[in-house]
Formats: C-alpha cells, sequence, structure tokens
C-alpha cells in the first residue's frame, strides 16, 4: 500500500504536505485553544508534522494515518526527533474508513477528503470517532477566484471548474451539512510557494542521483512545465485552508 510514486519524489524533502507553513499550524493549534491530553485523529497525517509540534507545543497526545510508507516513517523520526514520541503514533494504513477505538477530541483531515469521496464523505467518517462538542477539522482548496474557462480549471489540476467552490460557498456547505464554522486559518502565497516551489529542486537533485530510473522521463517533464503552470493558475486562482467545525 503506497500513493504514487511521483509524490514519494516531489515531496520527499517536504515536512508539511500542504500549503501551509511551520507557523499556520502554530496558530491553528493557537486558535483552536488545544489542551493539554486533548486526542487528535488526523487522518492522512503525512509527515506527522501536525501532530508532533501539537504534542510538543500544547501537549496533545495523536494517532496519524497514512498510505505512504515514506511520509508515515518520516513521521515517527520527526516524533523521536521531537522527543513526543510517547504521546503519537503513526499508522501506515489505508486511512478510508479508519475510527478511532477511543473517541477524540479532534478529528483532522487536512488535505486528503478524497478519502471519504469528497468533503461530505470525510466530514461523515471522522465524526465517527469524535467525542461529545469534538471539533472536526477540514483542509481543502477553493477558489480565490472563479477560473473563467475550464481550461483554466484544468491548469490549477483540477478535473473542472464545478470540483472547487469559492470560500464563502465552501463556509455554506458546511452549513448545508449540519456544521458551525467555529474557526479558519487560511494558506497564503507564501505557503503555497514553499509547498509548490520546494518540490522543483527536490525533483533536480533526484534526476541528478537517478539519471537512468525509468522515471525520470516524467520527472524531468514535471519539473520542466511545473514553474510557469503554477505561476500561471495555480497561484492566481486556488485557495487553501483548513476549518474548523462543530455539529449544530
Amino acid at each position: 500500500m503506497d500513493i504514487p510514486r511521483i509524490f514519494t519524489i516531489t515531496e520527499r524533502a517536504h515536512r508539511i504536505h500542504n500549503p501551509f507553513t511551520p507557523e499556520k499550524f502554530a496558530t491553528l493549534g493557537e486558535v483552536l485553544r488545544l489542551e493539554p491530553g486533548t486526542r487528535v485523529l488526523d487522518l492522512g497525517s503525512g509527515s506527522g508534522e501536525m501532530l508532533c509540534t501539537w504534542a510538543r507545543d500544547y501537549g496533545i497526545t495523536g494517532t496519524g494515518v497514512d498510505m505512504s510508507q515514506l511520509f508515515s516513517g518520516q513521521a515517527r523520526l520527526r516524533a523521536e526527533e521531537l522527543g513526543v514520541a510517547d504521546r503519537v503514533e503513526f499508522i501506515h494504513g489505508d486511512a478510508a474508513g479508519f475510527v478511532a477505538q477511543e473517541k477524540v477530541g479532534v478529528a483532522a483531515c487536512v488535505g486528503a477528503t478524497w478519502i471519504g469521496g469528497g468533503v461530505a464523505g470525510t466530514i461523515e467518517l471522522l465524526a465517527k470517532s469524535l467525542g461529545t462538542n469534538g471539533i472536526l477539522l477540514i483542509g481543502e482548496p477553493f477558489w480565490r477566484q472563479a477560473p473563467p474557462t475550464e481550461e483554466v480549471a484544468k491548469g490549477c489540476l483540477a478535473g473542472s471548474i464545478s470540483d472547487f467552490l469559492t470560500l464563502p460557498n465552501l463556509l455554506a456547505s458546511f452549513g448545508d451539512l449540519g456544521y458551525d464554522v467555529v474557526e479558519m486559518v487560511l494558506a497564503d502565497q507564501e505557503g503555497w510557494d514553499r509547498y509548490e516551489a520546494a518540490k522543483w529542486l527536490t525533483m533536480r537533485r533526484w534526476l541528478e542521483a537517478n539519471p537512468d530510473d525509468d522515471f525520470a522521463k516524467e520527472v524531468r517533464a514535471q519539473l520542466t512545465s511545473e514553474p510557469v503552470r503554477y505561476t500561471s493558475y495555480t497561484r492566481e486562482y486556488m485557495g487553501w485552508g483548513v476549518f474548523a467545525l462543530m455539529a449544530r
């Protein structure tokens, strides 16, 4: 079980696999008013930066689940590095359908709502692990401005304009599902640049080290096209944020 190889190549040097920065995750933990001992479940936990830093800074305990063998291993190393391996655990497995054995105070899916077939299905999945008056966290893209054409949407790596909502419509959709939006922290362009541009040096170094790999042609094509594609489309049209929800 693993994620597509292109992601383990392009994001192998990332600690955060979305447009958030460490400062944004620290802000998110602060505005959620996390208390020591709060149990947190993170589905699609990547390299574990959110759980590990929150365990260090706020005293939470947590479980992360991710399909990537590489990222799950990196998460365990990060927990050891920060001295929180006794408070957080990371499971290499399929987060789709995962339900915590004990109810948690915060249930999160920060940028991997495909595990539930979309936002609504992911919220339904997370709710199964959530205790009374707990908080759900959903990390999701939105349109900063609606693309003028379907071609522009595809340039943002969306299948179509309908794949994402504008920010007001996204917030309204949470209400339609029966949830109050009680907080949000949004990525900024610096976060987007760190997430996307950091891939380019990683790809270049990988190509230098693996010139004869069968996958090198695909990586070379992506390195050639990504800087212009990202700055032409994603950087201009895409937003991203983490939204805190509580059931009404």
